[in-house]
């Protein structure tokens, strides 16, 4: 079961790393779909497009190497593997956080789309502060407990995605109302899954 569960941890990252990268980055890089679903005229598209793509890459480094963080088989191969791979992964959410609250004030569905957005990024950004804080104090299973909960936030734009396909395909609310629905679950979810990772202590 722990090898499955490892392997489907490693697996789904990279599937979704790909997809994001050829999407974002091949089919549609200057985002002309994205910009299309939203309900307001972005001031300076051009900044905004800087930014999304920062986030984007920020994203995709902490979704790379957060597998390889918490996963103890590869944790306990070579620590000093771990400990390099962990804090290219602190920084990558470090970095992310100034990029992610600015595109969160662009957020399709408005202002509550915007205090979901600011709740994911500040949650994200806390978890994430408070696993390195427990481990420089050599508090391994908090830093532990903390950093999953990180891990699974970075999950929050594959689960937007899911929830605006069913929302708005399979049930049809408007693609504003889907999207607000799925910034907020996305966290929710997310935290719930990894709490449920915890108290299995499945992989760590």
């Amino acid at each position: 079961m722990k090898k499955t569960i490892g392997i489907t941890i490693l697996i789904i990252p990279i599937m979704w790393v790909l997809h994001t990268f050829s999407k974002n980055f091949m089919i549609d890089p200057v985002f002309e779909k994205f910009i299309s679903n939203k309900d307001l005229i972005l001031a300076d598209p051009s900044l905004w497009i800087f930014m999304i793509r920062i986030h984007i890459l920020l994203a995709i480094l902490s979704l790379l190497t957060g597998p390889l963080g918490v996963i103890r088989r590869i944790r306990v191969k070579s620590i000093r593997f771990h400990r390099w791979n962990g804090r290219l992964y602190v920084l990558s959410i470090l970095l992310n956080f100034i990029p992610g609250v600015y595109v969160s004030f662009f957020a399709t569905g408005g202002w509550p789309s915007t205090i979901g957005f600011l709740i994911l990024n500040t949650l994200w950004l806390g978890t994430t502060i408070l696993g390195y804080w427990y481990i420089k104090r050599r508090q391994v299973i908090l830093h532990s407990r903390w950093i999953t909960r990180s891990f699974f936030l970075c999950f929050a734009n594959m689960t937007i995605y899911i929830i605006v396909a069913i929302a708005h395909n399979a049930m049809n609310f408007s693609y504003g109302t889907a999207y607000t629905i799925a910034v907020w679950l996305s966290w929710v979810l997310n935290l719930l899954i990894a709490e449920l990772i915890i108290r299995q202590k499945t992989f760590l």
